[in-house]
């Protein structure tokens, strides 16, 4: 049975496959391998049975909703689903259900796409690993002894698994790109507004987090932004990414590493690698260094991401049960929390004002190449109840360390895309990550699925 969204919508629109046929085929596999994994945490069984034989009425009748009517996939549990849980890791949220689809996912299922489960996520996604105190750890596919990444860790597992072919996710500082890295996947993060979003939990990351996909190619890739992407009047920052030609001698800054941060070296050669090959295809590949500051960086993330978990544990959530996020808080989002209250309101001022400066000076880089090329994550995977690797390319390694190269995207607020660059000695996978200037998703997309690496 094929297992790409392509090769699935040829599969289904030459009647070689049943939407029924395929759900019962993820179902099994979800029963049979994911008790090793821990990438789901709900199942909706009966529901993907009935949209299944609905698709497949719908293809019999000759009107399909897309050429995606009848696929399953996975959905982060951060996004909202009708009639299935979302507990967004956290153990006080565990009897919420929502009455009503995220926006992402209410466009998923009027293209007929049948969402079969929701994915295990640290705690209010904020963890470059999956673990949480309600469901547990998620291993990673190629080793369940190790994390797959986070925090769209449990989206990746179940498609590297072969549980699912595609699965949708959030990305706030990587949380698509680099566990599609460590699991071999191709991982997707549009610019702002490349997928509308509304309807779902609060921003605690404002505008640095977008919906993104995880995939087998980057074509299925292109596939999803075509049902995800276009203007809603409850989004005014919502586009049309529509299609654009991949440059051909594309203009590409290659940066290897970002200051004295370490960087596995294997990951290191495999993608210098990459820029290679890229300089063999007739690109033109400049080696450079990073171009902000990283210690204002880390200063706006800090702010950020605390400020925002603060605010949503001193508000009163009537849209959520009223629930006491902070009562059933773990360790790590209480003093997060801490952090934030400590945080003034000049703070966070001066950190938007920063981060209207970066995504100035992106504007700047831009107009002078096409993309930039860095690795996706400067670390393979560790073990999978470890936050972090604490030690890098045999250097001692902060929290943030392994996470340095993708996390200044979202603040700029760019279109990235992290693409599977081979594997380790260990048989580990390693991904590279490319980005483009603000609302140039499409060509990167273009340029990204010709690279065919």
């Amino acid at each position: 049975m094929p297992v790409t969204l392509t090769d699935l919508s040829a599969a289904l629109a030459a009647g070689h496959l049943t939407a029924e046929a395929l759900v019962e085929r993820c179902l099994a596999r979800i029963a049979d391998g994911d008790g090793a994994l821990n990438s789901f945490v709900h199942v909706h069984a009966d529901g993907a049975r009935a949209a299944a034989q609905a698709s497949d009425a719908r293809r019999k009748a000759g009107a399909p909703l897309s050429a995606l009517d009848g696929i399953p996939l996975s959905i982060k549990d951060n996004l909202l689903v009708a009639g299935m849980p979302a507990t967004w890791g956290s153990r006080a949220l565990k009897s919420f259900v929502p009455d009503h689809d995220e926006l992402p996912v209410a466009r998923l299922r009027a293209a007929g796409m049948i969402p079969l489960g929701k994915t295990n996520v640290p705690e209010l996604t904020l963890e470059g690993y999956t673990s949480n105190a309600l469901f547990g750890t998620t291993g990673n596919p190629f080793d369940p002894t190790l994390t797959p990444g986070g925090s769209s860790g449990g989206a990746a597992a179940s498609v590297a698994a072969g549980f699912v072919p595609a699965a949708i996710g959030t990305d706030g500082g990587g949380s698509i790109r680099r566990p599609a890295c460590h699991t071999g996947l191709v991982g997707w993060k549009p610019s702002i507004g490349g997928i509308a979003r509304a309807h779902g939990f609060p921003p605690i990351l404002g505008d640095f987090e977008t919906i993104g996909t995880l995939t087998r190619t980057v074509a299925d890739a292109r596939l999803l932004a075509d049902i995800l992407s276009g203007p809603h009047g409850d989004d005014r920052r919502a586009f049309a990414i529509g299609t654009a030609p991949a440059p051909q001698r594309a203009r590409i800054l290659f940066i290897p590493a970002f200051g004295a941060s370490p960087v596995d070296p294997e990951i290191a050669g495999a993608t210098r690698a990459v820029a290679e090959r890229l300089v063999a295809a007739g690109h033109s590949v400049e080696d450079g260094g990073v171009f902000f500051d990283l210690d204002v960086f880390a200063r706006i993330w800090a702010v950020i991401s605390r400020s925002g978990v603060a605010w949503l544990l001193d508000r009163g959530r009537a849209d959520l049960g009223s629930v006491d996020i902070e009562a059933e808080a773990g360790p790590s989002v209480r003093a997060m929390a801490a952090e934030g209250r400590a945080m003034s309101g000049a703070d966070y001022f001066e950190a938007t004002d920063r981060v209207n400066a970066l995504r100035t000076q992106c504007d700047a880089l831009f107009s002078s190449y096409d993309f930039v090329l860095t690795p996706t994550a400067a670390a393979l995977p560790w073990p999978a109840g470890e936050p972090y690797p604490d030690r890098i390319a045999g250097q001692p390694a902060g929290p943030r360390a392994h996470a340095i190269f993708t996390g200044w995207v979202n603040a700029a607020g760019l279109p990235a895309i992290s693409l599977p660059a081979g594997f380790s000695r260990s048989g580990l996978p390693i991904g590279i990550q490319l980005v483009a200037g603000f609302r140039r998703d499409a060509a990167l997309l273009a340029f990204a699925e010709a690279l065919a690496l």
